[in-house]
């Protein structure tokens, strides 16, 4: 059985003006993900996504390995808490 959930993650490290939301949102959408992904003052990243287990489970592990390149992401810590799908979004966003 597929099992649809929602994850709220918080990413630090250096995930600001690098581009991490723009690749995370291509990567959600690609995976028919849906939630939203922003920026918060304290330099962390913060998303939320619903959609199957398995595929945000994929999503968060990819997120894991990018590391320094073209956009200088170091990924530090990444914090899950997985919750009850409610099925709030209709898409994958970029919060301002």
């Amino acid at each position: 059985m597929i099992e649809k959930v929602r994850a709220h993650i918080f990413i630090s490290g250096r995930v600001q003006g690098v581009g991490l939301r723009t690749i995370i949102l291509k990567k959600a959408v690609k995976s028919n993900l849906t939630g939203w992904v922003r920026n918060l003052l304290d330099e962390r990243v913060e998303m939320v996504l619903e959609g199957e287990k398995e595929v945000i489970e994929k999503l968060v592990e990819e997120i894991k390995q990018i590391k320094q390149g073209v956009f200088s992401v170091i990924i530090k810590n990444i914090i899950i808490d997985w919750q009850k799908n409610i099925k709030e979004f209709k898409n994958f966003e970029i919060k301002r």
